[in-house]
């Protein structure tokens, strides 16, 4: 079925995004800045988290335990899920997809090729389930290193090659953590250091505050806020199109339903031509006007410039012009 983006009525809704950077940089903290987090700390890094920024966490040792803590009855009373690291994470889902087929795997315990292909299609199907079915926001941290391109150092994730690509697809908003000066920074934007992602109008390089004592790490809740403001205006701005919409289609077809006679199309055009459109209803009306004139059988007259009852008879004149 084809639909009108207009009907889109996503006014608050769950957000995935991805952040990667340099160990050290503070990617953890900033993870657990979205509202209501779980960490699922697949790093076992919890504790070189400063104490008052913690948050309720599980460690997962395999990757059997992340599916079975990660059911609804354990994760209902959280807003985000908090993957740190998806590197990490990526790891253990490589002895399960083994465990589950060996052909996942070659004899010297490494991944083959298909095995690849289960992970990263485990991986989707995580996200998908994570976000759609457990009603959560997502956040997926990874390291990131440098690669040289060239005389050009540019960042990637610190994860395989294949997964890396597949790995962002899921995601509303993703980009790496960076200093510049003194300041912390979170880009969205694609730029010739790196590849990132924003959608909604949130994109650019922010400025993550510097946390004190006194103040709060909400970070990702202002920005997933945000993105939902965004997503709200949006929705009320469709919705006045919308109406719109249906008040010139209404008037159109009361106008073309006073329609009977050569005397009233021509009235008509002048009165369908006040209508104040919105969306696609101008070609809707239009369309309708003529395939009603059309049944009437009223001849547009293209030298008067207005409808008649039948096409004017040819002159002998004119017949003899035209041979």
């Amino acid at each position: 079925m084809i639909r009108d983006p207009n009907e889109i009525q996503d006014i608050e809704k769950r957000i995935q995004i991805l952040i990667a950077g340099y160990p050290g940089i503070g990617k953890s903290t900033l993870g657990l800045s979205a509202p209501n987090p779980l960490h699922i700390d697949f790093d076992f890094g919890a504790d070189r988290i400063e104490q008052r920024y913690r948050v309720p966490y599980i460690q997962p040792a395999t990757y059997d335990e992340v599916l079975d803590d990660l059911v609804p009855v354990n994760v209902s009373k959280f807003d985000t899920l908090v993957f740190d690291t998806g590197g990490e994470m990526l790891e253990l889902m490589k002895p399960w997809a083994i465990k589950n087929d060996p052909k996942n795997g070659k004899r010297d315990g490494s991944l083959s090729l298909a095995g690849y292909g289960t992970v990263k299609k485990e991986f989707a199907r995580l996200m998908k389930y994570c976000h759609k079915e457990l009603d959560k926001n997502i956040v997926v941290i990874f390291h990131a290193i440098d690669e040289k391109d060239g005389d050009v150092a540019r960042l990637r994730l610190m994860i395989e090659g294949g997964t890396r690509d597949a790995v962002w697809q899921p995601m509303d908003l993703g980009g790496y953590v960076e200093m510049y000066g003194n300041d912390r920074t979170l880009g969205l934007s694609n730029c010739e250091r790196y590849f990132a992602k924003g959608t909604r109008g949130i994109n650019g390089v922010l400025k993550i505050p510097t946390l004190t004592e006194s103040s709060a790490n909400d970070f990702l809740i202002k920005l997933f806020n945000a993105y939902n403001n965004i997503s709200e205006k949006e929705v009320a701005e469709n919705n006045a199109k919308r109406e719109a919409y249906d008040a010139a289609v209404a008037a159109g077809a009361e106008i073309i339903r006073s329609v009977t006679d050569a005397g009233t199309a021509n009235k008509a055009v002048t009165a369908l031509k006040k209508i104040k459109h919105a969306l696609t209803s101008e070609r809707e009306v239009n369309a309708s006007f003529k395939a009603h004139v059309k049944a009437l059988g009223l001849f547009a007259d293209p030298v008067l410039k207005k409808y008649t009852e039948k096409p004017p008879e040819k002159t002998a004149e004119d017949k003899k012009g035209a041979k």
